[in-house]
């Protein structure tokens, strides 16, 4: 299901939770283990400010791959689409597993959003000297605006996707979905959430949210509800399953802090060509 479905189900609970009878000012809902919600007050004149994060979608999905300019090894990692906050940690691991072995010497990583931050990261933990070259740093980034719901949203369309790209989307989740689980808390703004997924006709069960999915193991209490737990009125199918959510204003924070402390430095600036990439004192260019 799509972003703009799963919104549609997100407006459809806060429907039903306002149309039960409860206290004045909590709502009873229809979902076990929650005996009251807050009510929400949605309206326009609530709006403080509307802002847009332009994702790097390819319908393929994201590339891993390795370029050689001059004697600069360039790793390319991008096109995360609506999954970059999820699979940042492994995509990078995919990446670094790909580049460092055998480099000795500083290294460079293009970029300060959620996967450059990640990359560096797991660079320092292998023991290199890190330099991160960015055009903005957060909370100037995509990143920084984005919704940090764990899961490979709007990653790419089914019919692109190749068993060599499934593969890679395993590892990646897997990595990052381990990752992730110890740095929850306060610090890094990442705890667990349960999620919904509402449907009229069925759910494709070969698909990401499906019962068969490769994605089933990181999918914790997963099942679909019976008719009388369906709290979403309009909606014939419901499934639940459990989710990390991340904050990405604090955990961006938190990521350069860290960046930081372990004598990473940072240089503000814009590449224009493979050729300034090639120019770069580092040798191991992370893109």
């Amino acid at each position: 299901m799509y972003r703009r479905e799963l919104l549609k189900g997100l407006s459809a609970v806060g429907a039903s939770v306002a149309l039960s009878s409860c206290a004045p000012k909590r709502i009873r809902a229809n979902i076990p283990g929650v005996t009251c919600l807050p009510r929400v007050q949605v309206s326009t004149d609530r709006i403080t400010r509307s802002i847009c994060g332009l994702r790097p979608y390819r319908p393929s999905g994201f590339v891993v791959r390795a370029e050689k300019l001059n004697d600069t090894l360039v790793v390319h990692n991008y096109g995360h689409g609506g999954a970059g906050i999820t699979l940042s940690w492994g995509t990078a691991e995919l990446a670094v597993d790909l580049g460092a072995p055998g480099h000795v010497g500083p290294v460079a990583v293009v970029g300060c959003g959620v996967v450059g931050l990640s990359t560096a990261r797991l660079l320092q933990d292998s023991g290199f000297a890190v330099k991160i070259y960015a055009k903005d740093l957060p909370p100037n980034t995509t990143s920084n605006v984005a919704g940090g719901w764990w899961f490979p949203v709007s990653l790419s369309e089914p019919q692109f996707r190749t068993p060599a790209f499934e593969d890679q989307l395993l590892k990646a989740a897997k990595f990052a979905f381990e990752r992730y689980q110890i740095m929850m808390g306060w610090r890094y703004g990442v705890r667990w959430s349960r999620s919904y997924m509402v449907n009229n006709a069925g759910f494709t069960e070969t698909g990401y949210y499906g019962k068969q999915s490769v994605l089933r193991p990181m999918m914790p209490e997963f099942r679909d509800l019976a008719e009388g737990e369906n709290p979403f009125p309009g909606y014939q199918y419901v499934r639940q399953f459990d989710a990390m959510l991340i904050e990405p204003p604090i955990y961006l924070a938190a990521l350069m802090q860290d960046f930081h402390l372990a004598g990473g430095t940072i240089e503000v600036r814009e590449f224009h060509s493979a050729a300034d990439l090639a120019a770069l004192p580092q040798k191991l260019v992370f893109n």
